[in-house]
């Protein structure tokens, strides 16, 4: 008896989930859509702008602090230079290039939400990352925000982020 009910709370988690990444899928989905269409409004809809300018604050100011010279300057600079980061980055074009990595190129027929849900990866703090390979690295991470789960971090360098 005590076999049955831990495989039924086992597969009750393993149901919610399944549940959290298809409805984060959806959302990702139309995340790759908009920035397959250049899709500036869709695209904003399901990106998290200032998660996205502070975590590249943070990266400024980790690669600055490499360099002892240069570490104060970077602290101090980082705000305006994540502001202009924030702006010129967080765009559909940019992204492009990322999407691509995972082999979306504007040619490529964009998998439905439940191929999708089988790339994204639930977190313990109950955000959902999308990898490249199953067990992989997350590379971008997605938080439900007001019922949209949107893009709120990117775990690759700021070099991979190009105009």
């Amino acid at each position: 008896m005590r076999a049955i009910v831990l495989g039924m709370a086992a597969l009750a988690l393993t149901g919610c989930a399944t549940g959290k990444k298809l409805d984060a899928a959806a959302d990702v989905h139309a995340l790759l859509l908009s920035i397959r269409d250049n899709d500036q409004a869709a695209f904003d809809a399901h990106v998290d702008r200032a998660a996205l300018k502070r975590e590249i604050q943070a990266k400024l100011v980790a690669e600055g602090a490499k360099d002892q010279r240069f570490g104060g300057l970077a602290a101090a600079l980082a705000p305006s230079l994540a502001e202009l980061a924030g702006e010129t980055l967080v765009q559909p074009q940019v992204f492009r290039l990322v999407a691509e990595r995972y082999g979306y190129t504007p040619q490529t027929k964009i998998p439905g939400p439940v191929a999708i849900s089988g790339a994204l990866k639930p977190l313990p703090d109950g955000r959902v990352c999308a990898t490249r390979e199953k067990d992989g690295p997350c590379l971008l991470t997605f938080t439900k925000v007001e019922g949209t789960w949107k893009l709120t971090g990117f775990e690759g360098g700021l070099s991979e982020l190009r105009i």
